[in-house]
């Protein structure tokens, strides 16, 4: 296992194990507050584990990979007694969780894939390069405008109360983890378009149909890339579990009993 710190984890619930893999410059508190307890009242072990810089975790001291933030997850729930379990994935966590399941499949038992992406693509890359360079400088109003305009749709951001929108565009780096430059880093490098073919679990890829920043033909394409996976869609940005997140839960809790996991 590549050398990162370890991942300071919290473990709910109890039955079938999820295991948890957030995205870039989130955290689970951000991306899993509501879903997490759901789960848990659903009848899982939800295994929690915050990325390098994120939550309690401290920041990396080398740089972040794919393959070992996928490994550091998957020993998370083993180091918990859970040693089967489904991946649940948001934006970056979607990659760390099919490289998991390329690494570890006799761990895994399925996946649920949402705004994701198998690599970037040009206009995903761009918006990456701007969040490194803007967090290098420590221009964080930019990078909490930048920030905003690609994780909202256009339609919610619109449609928010002023004293909301506003607080979205605080330039306070303490609002974003630690660590969101190394996790900015690691998502330009990812590509697990060779470990697709190879999946041979259950999976339900849900695409983000208004998102600015993983625009949903990369959904799409995990979608189409990964034999018998399922597909849907929601209305949304890319921040899927603040603005769908009652149709974002049904999803995937349909997802999980139709296939026992």
């Amino acid at each position: 296992m590549t050398n990162i710190p370890a991942l300071h984890t919290t473990v709910t619930g109890s039955g079938p194990g999820i295991l948890l893999a957030h995205g870039a410059t989130g955290s689970i508190a951000d991306n899993y507050a509501a879903l997490a307890p759901a789960l848990a009242a659903a009848g899982h072990t939800v295994v929690a584990p915050g990325y390098p810089g994120s939550g309690e975790t401290p920041r990396a001291t080398a740089p972040l990979t794919l393959d070992g933030l996928a490994d550091a997850v998957v020993e998370r729930a083993v180091a918990a007694g859970v040693e089967t379990f489904t991946l649940v994935g948001f934006s970056l966590g979607t990659a760390v969780s099919v490289r998991a399941a390329a690494r570890h499949p006799e761990r895994v038992r399925g996946l649920v894939l949402t705004a994701g992406l198998a690599r970037p693509d040009r206009h995903a890359d761009i918006t990456l390069g701007l969040w490194a360079h803007l967090l290098e400088r420590g221009d964080h109003a930019a990078f909490a405008r930048s920030r905003t305009l690609t994780g909202w749709s256009r339609r919610h951001l619109n449609g928010l109360p002023q004293a909301e929108a506003d607080a979205l565009l605080t330039p306070d780096p303490a609002l974003w983890p630690a660590g969101s430059a190394e996790q900015t880093a690691l998502v330009r490098t990812v590509d697990t378009t060779g470990d697709l073919p190879g999946i041979a679990v259950p999976t339900l890829v849900v695409a983000t149909t208004e998102d600015e920043l993983l625009h949903p033909s990369h959904s799409r394409y995990l979608a189409d890339h990964i034999p018998g996976a399922e597909y849907a869609e929601i209305a949304a940005g890319h921040v899927v579990m603040h603005e769908r997140y009652a149709e974002w839960e049904e999803l995937i809790l349909d997802f999980l009993r139709r296939h026992a996991l």
